[in-house]
């Protein structure tokens, strides 16, 4: 049992989830959806979606509390910096906050993890709009 009054010993949010196992189906689940939308996939220059999906889920581990993958490998996050080059107005916000939920529910996870989570991902979302429309 963590010592709630040992910062070292608190456990993670990444591990109070299911740690790696959970950002991998997360991710999977949400390129699925996104391979099978066409006019959303388009969005995405890479043949293949598996480096896009690998590098969601370094950051989103990473993120919290997990391994430091992304950060050795790609350097800050800088995430509005790297959406910049994409057009992402409100419709396409609002499909990856669609398919994003729909990923997440696959994990069942406790209410308030589930809500965490969510809060976090649907503010990211929204922070990488970048087109009025």
């Amino acid at each position: 049992m963590a010592d709630s009054n040992n910062p070292a010993s608190q456990v993670s949010f990444y591990e109070q989830v299911g740690g790696s196992a959970t950002f991998e189906k997360l991710c999977r689940e949400f390129y699925q959806l996104v391979a099978a939308d066409p006019e959303f996939r388009a969005l995405y220059p890479e043949e293949d979606l598996g480096p896009a999906e690998r590098r969601l889920r370094m950051f989103l581990e990473q993120y919290w509390g997990g391994p430091k993958t992304y950060q050795a490998e790609r350097g800050h996050p800088r995430l509005r910096m790297r959406h910049h080059p994409f057009a992402i107005g409100p419709k396409e916000r609002d499909t990856w906050i669609k398919y994003m939920r729909q990923a997440l529910d696959t994990l069942q996870l406790p209410p308030l993890q589930d809500q965490t989570l969510w809060d976090y991902l649907e503010r990211a979302a929204h922070a990488m709009q970048n087109r009025a429309s």
